[in-house]
């Protein structure tokens, strides 16, 4: 009988004895200490990390990407003549989106630009008018200079006249000419003066005339001024024609995703309707509504971790780039009106733009409302990972230590206490 008791006992190991009896405890098991240490060292780890983290970081899940989006819409109306797009394809800047029938605004340009033609015609016209006005000065001077000279030359034979009928008066009272003579001198002075008269009179109608063909050629200057402000507007106006022909022609105005496509072939659109939106494949950027009790600390210009929960390839860097002055809330469709009724404190959510350091370079779409966890440091001080990790390693040896020494002491004892129980003993 006490062989086989010491048989039993020396048989059973002294790890798996317990103080109650012969079955064995979990937690005092050495598997399960080795594995509940490595366990604890994972844990700690992790909270580590965490708490180094939440020292010189905040960070939010209330974020999503954003961007600036491009709203499509036509600069004229007409029917739709091409699609050449679908929904949420990619496109390059200057590929074409949508075609409108361009035959209206093309028989509109072609008459614009025949408009412009015929007043090109009208002001050619208008210039040989006026070329003709100038030859018309330079005659009608020559011949005001012509009868002002017959006018002296007339004046000049009145003179002659004149003094010669003097002469034959004085001679006449002498009795030293004759009737007849003294007749004809009287009538040389009456047809010399008749003659200066004529000659005065066409003088004065030859600069009359001058003064005419002046004004004449003032007029047709008038007239032309009028013709290349006309044949200008008529440009211009062509010019409109052509550019409202060009905007038949709907292109991509840069890179970018087609969303939101609301446009067929066959449809008639209007000036500024909604055809489709263009999100930019650059400039994406990270809306993050921070609480306000965390912007305490927050500035722009400070480093980012961005997380995105659609790529793997996190963390990405980025940057504050600004904070919206206010709350979300206010600038929401129907604001929170808190002067009537009871009152209950809620945490506000201020917007935070963050850019990226470096365009995202990804395998698939990324697009505004995408789900991001920023995270930005805030103080100028980072607890080193390796730091943690040691830490973290450390604390779990020393307990997992602590927790074997403890296991060992209470096998002990479970087994001096089992050698000296009364009938299992020699």
């Amino acid at each position: 009988m006490e062989m086989q008791n010491q048989t039993n006992s020396t048989a059973m190991p002294a790890g798996d004895v317990t103080a109650a009896g012969g079955k064995a405890s979990f937690w005092r098991k050495r598997s399960v200490i080795i594995i509940g240490t490595v366990v604890l060292a994972v844990l700690l780890l992790a909270g580590l990390r965490y708490l180094a983290l939440a020292f010189t970081h905040e960070s939010t899940d209330d974020a999503f990407l954003d961007a600036n989006f491009i709203s499509i819409a036509p600069k004229v109306a007409g029917q739709v003549k091409k699609v050449s797009v679908a929904d949420n394809q990619a496109v390059k800047a200057g590929d074409l989106l949508v075609e409108i029938d361009p035959r209206d605004l093309q028989a509109a340009f072609d008459q614009k630009r025949a408009a412009v033609d015929s007043a090109r015609a009208n002001v050619e016209m208008l210039k040989a008018g006026v070329e003709l006005g100038r030859a018309q000065i330079t005659t009608s001077e020559a011949a005001a200079k012509q009868t002002a000279a017959e006018a002296a030359a007339a004046e000049a034979g009145t003179q002659k006249a004149r003094a010669d009928f003097k002469r034959a008066q004085e001679l006449f009272a002498n009795h030293t000419i004759s009737p007849q003579e003294f007749d004809s001198a009287k009538m040389a002075v009456d047809w010399a003066e008749a003659n200066l008269k004529a000659a005065r009179e066409k003088a004065a109608s030859s600069q009359a005339k001058v003064a005419e063909t002046v004004a004449q050629l003032q007029a047709a200057l008038r007239s032309l001024e009028r013709g290349d402000a006309q044949a200008r507007q008529a440009q211009w106006d062509a010019q409109a024609a052509e550019l409202n022909l060009s905007y038949t022609h709907i292109a991509a105005p840069e890179d970018g995703y087609v969303t939101k496509k609301a446009v067929e072939t066959g449809n008639y659109v209007q000036v500024g309707q909604n055809l489709m939106a263009l999100v930019p494949d650059r400039g994406i950027f990270v809306t993050a509504n921070f609480k306000e009790s965390q912007l305490k600390h927050i500035r722009p210009g400070q480093s980012v971790r961005i997380s995105i929960d659609s790529l793997p390839g996190g963390p990405f860097r980025g940057h504050v780039d600004s904070m919206m002055a206010g709350s979300g809330a206010r600038f929401s469709l129907l604001p929170p009106e808190n002067a009537v009724g009871n009152y209950v404190k809620v945490v506000q959510r201020i917007p935070v733009k963050i850019l990226f350091d470096k365009p995202v370079e990804s395998g698939h779409v990324l697009g505004p409302g995408m789900s991001a966890v920023p995270s930005v440091r805030v103080k100028n001080y980072e607890i080193p990972a390796a730091v943690t990790d040691l830490v973290g390693v450390l604390l779990a040896v020393v307990i997992g230590v602590i927790w074997w020494r403890l296991a060992e002491r209470e096998r002990q004892q479970a087994k001096n206490e089992f050698q000296h129980t009364p009938g299992q003993s020699r």
